[in-house]
């Protein structure tokens, strides 16, 4: 039986595009640098490891005072900050990082692609500290870098109560979407609130705190996660496919459980099915300034959790990102093809086809559809090719805010685009899904305002008028009178009617002595209408509406929100009325 170790939790940095992300991982990185001779901080493949001393060194007292007593080896971060990172890293039932840092400007607190990425991990169950970012830009901080315990002390009392305000704004909008939070030195139960560390990326402030919380709540409430199996079967995931001079294919793998040696078998998701390889070399990155500037990695025998690394082996050409990793047998090929077809679509559905980089960015874009009640034709890994847009194009005649195609962090290919372009199918392309979806809906508006000027333009609308006393200007041939709008727009062409029958049509509409083309409630202007004979047909008082063809009245049901209350109600009148007249004849 395989022993047992705790290994380093594996953390990932999200948060808005402008919030700091960079800058933390680059303060915690930072923290560390006079320590790497010491071998204080490790680069990996797409990760970066901190050693438990750091750690020890930066949080000092505070481990004390807050009764963490560190077990762990240490930290584990991924260094591709944002949904990339994190929704790529993803294992069946759940996310691959333990805990995530979410990154908030303390100015701007939760942004849309914040709580998008609160979204993800609450789908993932991870949990997550936030890192509320640039409090050196509160009015009136003073400086110091380290602790932000330290720093609290030295603020004057005006500045604290703007951090404080600050804060349970942060507090308020958590709570909204459900997690209660709190400051991280007020936390009563640190399983049931978000524990909120004020910082500057910037100015190094905050960093011991983040270091600490991280390790500490990590080893307290995921200890069981943490176990892993030091000589057992590797689990890991595929971060990114990349050619390597003189290597081809690569692989960059996350592996989280178990180990790797040279020689091995192993199984991952491709294009077309599961690729079974054997591992050549396992390269990690050398340390700055050693060896020659040609030579970016060392070789390694064996690789165990949590870690990092460049796996170079044959037929990874078609390797699909975000695939699972695992040591070659017929159960894991059978698991990995599991969860590869859980994620892909392939479906009559009438709705959009969906590409993405990676199957946990494709999972991830997939459930904020869903959240958004879309339904998915297609979902799969990799570039659009020209067939997609082929397909959509059906799925766009049924309906065309569903016939649409998304790219996340992924290309179009060349052909895909201009057949996109010849068949007006729509594509919707960007590398922030919070984004993408944006566009998307910012599309659907503009196209449905476009839809429905164009309906009203063609449509009768709901008019009723009423003849002025004393407003004759001529009796027929055309009849000209003055009226007053009552309810609705009187437009020119327009059948006018009384009683359910009609006695003419409006030919041109006058307003102090100048030609419009349509009169808006509590207008009164000149009409002339065609057929219509004042003493005859039309009399003064009378009150007029407009005749609307039967077929219409459908379709302004479907535009019924463009109309007041007054018209809605003038619209069910009319039709009532023209019912009545067609009963009675």
């Amino acid at each position: 039986m395989s022993e047992i170790k705790i290994r380093k939790p594996i953390i990932t940095v999200l948060g808005h595009v402008d919030a700091g992300k960079t800058r933390i991982l680059d303060s915690v990185r930072g923290s560390s640098v006079a320590e790497k001779e010491a071998g204080g901080i490790t680069q990996h493949i797409g990760a970066t490891e901190l050693s438990i001393k750091i750690i020890d060194k930066q949080a000092g007292e505070l481990l004390t005072k807050y009764k963490f007593d560190l077990k762990i080896p240490g930290l584990l971060f991924i260094d591709t900050p944002g949904h990339e990172a994190f929704t790529t890293l993803r294992k069946r039932g759940g996310s691959i990082a333990d805990l995530a840092v979410v990154v908030v400007d303390i100015h701007k607190g939760l942004q849309e692609q914040t709580k998008e990425a609160i979204e993800i991990l609450k789908t993932y169950k991870t949990p997550f500290i936030v890192a509320a970012n640039k409090i050196d830009t509160l009015q009136g901080w003073t400086l110091q870098e380290g602790s932000i315990s330290e720093s609290l002390k030295i603020q004057r009392p005006e500045v604290l109560e703007r951090l404080e305000t600050k804060i349970y704004e942060l507090v308020g909008q958590l709570h909204t979407i459900g997690f209660p939070s709190e400051r991280f030195d007020r936390v009563a139960d640190f399983t049931k609130e978000v524990t909120i560390i004020p910082m500057s990326a910037k100015m190094k402030v905050g960093t011991p705190e983040l270091l600490m919380f991280i390790a500490g709540l990590s080893q307290k409430y995921l200890e069981k996660k943490l176990e892993v199996h030091e000589k057992g079967n590797c689990k890991g995931t595929v971060l990114e496919v990349k050619e390597e001079k003189g290597l081809g294919k690569t692989i960059d793998v996350i592996i989280y459980d178990g180990m790797l040696s040279v020689g091995e078998e192993i199984a991952v998701g491709g294009k077309n099915g599961i690729i079974k390889t054997k591992i050549r070399a396992l390269l990690e990155p050398k340390p700055v300034g050693e060896g020659s500037p040609n030579e970016k990695y060392n070789n390694v025998k064996e690789i165990h959790a949590a870690a990092g690394v460049k796996i170079s082996a044959p037929n990874l050409d078609d390797a699909l990102s975000g695939s699972p990793v695992r040591h070659y047998t017929i159960e894991a090929e059978k698991e990995i093809m599991d969860e590869i077809q859980k994620i892909k679509i392939d479906s009559d559905a009438i709705g959009p086809i969906v590409r993405s980089n990676t199957l946990g960015s494709l999972e991830a874009i997939l459930k904020l559809l869903a959240d958004r009640g879309i339904k998915v034709k297609k979902a799969d890994v990799g570039e659009i090719p020209r067939k997609d847009v082929l397909e959509i194009e059906s799925v766009a005649e049924k309906d065309k805010f569903k016939g649409v195609i998304f790219a996340f962090h992924t290309k179009v290919s060349e052909p895909a685009k201009i057949e996109a372009q010849k068949r007006n199918v729509k594509i919707f392309e960007n590398d922030v899904v919070y984004r993408l979806l944006e566009e998307y809906e910012e599309w659907v508006q503009r196209e449905k305002d476009k839809d429905k000027k164009s309906k009203l333009s063609n449509l009768v609308m709901p008019v009723k008028i009423y003849v002025m006393p004393n407003h004759v200007f001529r009796n027929s041939k055309p009849a000209v009178v003055g009226v007053r709008i009552i309810e609705g727009k009187l437009k020119k062409e327009i059948k006018l009617m009384k009683n359910g029958e009609v006695i003419g049509k409006v030919r041109s509409i006058q307003n102090e002595g100048k030609e419009i083309d349509e009169a808006t409630k509590g207008m009164e202007v000149a009409v002339s209408i065609e057929n219509a004979i004042v003493e005859k047909n039309l009399f003064e008082k009378d009150e007029l509406y407009s005749y609307i063809p039967q077929k219409h009245f459908s379709e302004l049901m479907t535009i019924i929100d463009s109309f007041t209350q007054g018209e809605v109600e003038l619209i069910d009148e009319i039709r009532k009325m023209e019912q009545r007249e067609e009963v009675e004849a």
